[in-house]
């Protein structure tokens, strides 16, 4: 588990660098899981379990601690952060699954450092230069590469291929939004705070919409989808999204948004390792590329708008 809260400096501490590691390596994995879950649980019920689950277990842990939550005055901001990451980002995306392949899904996601770099620069943070924007284009078309034979409507189910597409692109809207949101409000005291009370509200609120549209009434659970929960709640929830809570506060959101560009590699290797999908050169290509966009952004200074800005996070 994560530190609580950990000493400031100019330079971000290696154990930013290694939630960042956890969040590119586990949500690799997540998109394997939620497919699986989805056999047998509804969208709004898998979502909404998933984060209440964890968001409960997450309070319970940091007050037996003895540590405190964030102020009450706080929590409506954490529910609404909660609500467009969790409930609208993630929520969507795997509402999206239904109708689109995992891979197609990771296409979708990977674009989420354009609007995470876009929203931050707009709301007067990170700057976002040609350099940096050069990388972005490198890495999303190694991702283009890597799902190019997936990336076709199937003649029966078009409208809803399309759906999906237009429902990840809203997910990341939603994410991006805030996780600007979060970067700017979460104070570094309340890190695991702050992400209890994001995953409860926008768990409560998936909860909320999945009974209101009676998807109760298709809700079953067998070994395997059980199994794929019980997974996105230990490792997707309480693992990788503390993770991505504390690195977002200690690393540039333009770093740390490049997770989107790893996952889909994980994808691709578990695919190939679980479903003996076959494994070329136009993977080895692509993988290069999407890390070569990666090591042309963590090669950019990021330039700060203003001072102000900058403190806004301290």
């Amino acid at each position: 588990m994560l530190p609580v809260s950990a000493p400031r400096s100019s330079e971000p501490p290696a154990s930013a660098y290694a939630a960042w590691g956890v969040v590119c390596i586990v949500w690799g994995t997540t998109y394997l899981a939620i497919r699986i879950a989805l056999e047998s649980i509804p969208p709004g019920l898998l979502a909404g379990m998933r984060f209440a689950t964890a968001g409960t277990l997450l309070c319970g842990y940091v007050i037996a601690r003895g540590d405190r939550l964030p102020p009450r005055s706080a929590w409506p901001v954490q529910g609404l952060i909660g609500v467009l990451m969790l409930g609208i980002g993630n929520g969507l995306i795997v509402v999206a699954e239904q109708w689109i392949p995992s891979g197609i899904a990771a296409v979708s996601v990977a674009s989420a450092p354009f609007w995470m770099t876009g929203i931050d620069a707009w709301r007067g943070g990170e700057r976002l230069t040609a350099r940096a924007a050069t990388g972005f284009v490198i890495g999303f078309s190694g991702i283009v590469m890597l799902l190019w034979p997936d990336l076709h409507l199937d003649d029966g189910g078009g409208g809803s291929f399309v759906l999906g597409i237009v429902l990840g692109q809203l997910a990341c809207f939603g994410w991006s939004i805030g996780s600007s949101l979060s970067k700017r409000v979460t104070v570094h005291g309340h890190i695991l705070g702050a992400s209890a009370l994001q995953q409860l509200f926008g768990g409560l609120t998936m909860l909320a919409i999945g009974l209101a549209v009676g998807e109760w009434r298709d809700v079953s659970f067998t070994a395997r989808t059980l199994s794929a929960e019980l997974y996105l709640v230990a490792f997707g929830s309480l693992g990788a999204y503390s993770s991505y809570i504390y690195a977002l506060q200690r690393l540039p959101i333009s770093t740390v948004s490049l997770y989107a560009y790893v996952n889909p590699i994980i994808a691709v290797v578990l695919g190939t390792l679980i479903a003996k999908e076959p494994f070329g050169p136009r993977i080895v290509l692509a993988a290069g590329m999407v890390l070569g966009g990666i090591a042309v952004v963590r090669s950019v200074p990021l330039e700060i708008r203003s001072s102000k800005a900058a403190e806004v996070t301290k």
